[in-house]
């Protein structure tokens, strides 16, 4: 676990995202992964700050653009693991439509989404996922929007991985990060986390009154079933894998990268100077 110390985190005491870090660390070392052998990629907010907490190749980009890094990263070397962390309004709000195409394209991007139901870093402004009806600080009278159901829209997509933990359950989250890291393809795990400051009404006690595990005869192949199980929302939230498919990944798609990555290929000049000369 000392192996993955970061800095000191800043989040505030109680807050979901210590879980989280925890789980990963946790699942890293089960998966005999070391530091060196992966990046990680943020945007902004306090999932932002994820990969400031953890000992590792790091990217902190800008807001909503986490995925287009690490899918730049990952065609640069697809050798390399790569993780991208994001928050509900990070993801699903700014970045909403680079998911939609991550997903689309099935790049093998692991995607972990803290999911406060809030705008944690800003001061609790509503997210994309926040409820409808709940009141904060910019939306006085309750929101108006209807709340987005990323699990719902990831399968409609057909999304490689599909998945929600619950940092109120640790050593079921750190399982589910194994499972997200070891599938072949873009996975999204979108991670129920209570902001206690913010959020007064997603809380722990909240939650754990309504989440359940998903049945063992439960059939995550089965996209119908899955489709169904992602709508589930309210009195019961399922958690743990929702929808899986093993379709073909971008970077066995691509011709020039198919053998080997970029990154240990040889640079040919004079096949530079062909490609400048058809632009003349």
């Amino acid at each position: 676990m000392t192996d993955y110390r970061g800095q000191h985190p800043a989040w505030c005491p109680g807050c979901g995202n210590y879980s989280i870090l925890k789980a990963f660390k946790d699942a890293m070392i089960r998966l005999n992964m070391e530091p060196h052998q992966l990046v990680i990629v943020s945007g902004i907010g306090q999932a932002g700050k994820f990969p400031h907490y953890v000992r590792c190749n790091t990217f902190n980009g800008l807001h909503g653009r986490t995925l287009p890094v690490a899918t730049g990263i990952r065609l640069a070397n697809h050798e390399m693991p790569v993780m991208a962390f994001a928050g509900d309004g990070d993801c699903y709000g700014e970045g909403g439509n680079h998911l939609i195409h991550a997903i689309r394209r099935n790049i093998n991007v692991k995607l972990f989404v803290h999911d406060n139901q809030i705008y944690g870093l800003t001061k609790g402004q509503a997210s994309p996922t926040s409820m409808e009806g709940i009141k904060t600080k910019n939306q006085p009278f309750g929101v108006f929007s209807e709340q987005l159901n990323p699990m719902a829209l990831a399968v409609a997509l057909d999304c490689s991985f599909v998945a929600r933990g619950f940092a109120g359950e640790t050593e079921h989250l750190t399982w589910l990060i194994e499972e997200a890291v070891k599938h072949k393809g873009f996975s999204l795990l979108d991670i129920l986390q209570p902001c206690v400051t913010f959020n007064k009404v997603n809380t722990y006690e909240w939650y754990k009154q309504r989440v359940y595990h998903i049945e063992l005869e439960y059939n995550p192949e089965d996209r119908t079933s899955a489709f169904n199980k992602a709508l589930e929302w309210g009195e019961r939230i399922p958690v743990g894998i929702i929808y899986q498919n093993h379709r073909m990944i971008l970077e066995e798609r691509i011709p020039i990268i198919r053998k080997a990555p970029l990154v240990r290929q040889s640079v040919d000049l004079l096949k530079l100077e062909d490609t400048l000369r058809e632009f003349i």
